[in-house]
């Protein structure tokens, strides 16, 4: 008797499996004709058919369906660029810096260019200085 009933419920949960891949695969169908037929019309000159004729209108329920998918695209689409958008401006913001850092290290180079040069002039100025010093105490040694 347990035998007939474990054959009875695995034919039953059998079914349900069937009937579940059953419903997978016309979802999955449906949902491949629909994006096939949403090529198609994007493909198509605005307001014809495959076969040159103007479409018919949607039904209640197919147009319900499309203005879901519609909004769901949109609101995935519309995350995707406000993040993309966010990201421009960081980038924009992070170019000023950038920018306005390269001007500063360019003023800073050019002061200690300055200051180098300035260095250097006074350290000639010392030694030709020093140079004459000891010309001058070696002709005084010398006479």
């Amino acid at each position: 008797m347990t035998a007939i009933r474990s054959e009875k419920i695995e034919s039953i949960e059998s079914t349900e499996e069937d009937s579940n891949l059953a419903a997978v695969s016309e979802v999955e169908a449906g949902i491949r004709d629909f994006v096939r037929n949403d090529i198609a019309y994007l493909r198509r000159a605005p307001g014809t058919l495959a076969n040159g004729e103007t479409p018919l209108p949607l039904e209640p329920s197919t147009e319900a369906t499309v203005n879901n998918v519609n909004s769901l695209i949109q609101r995935v689409a519309g995350t995707s660029l406000g993040e993309i958008e966010n990201l421009i401006s960081e980038l924009e913001t992070l170019r000023d810096l950038l920018h306005a850092e390269g001007q500063r290290v360019q003023r800073e180079i050019s002061g200690y260019a300055q200051l180098s040069q300035a260095a250097m002039k006074s350290t000639r100025m010392i030694a030709d200085n020093v140079a004459q010093w000891k010309r001058a105490a070696d002709g005084l040694r010398n006479s």
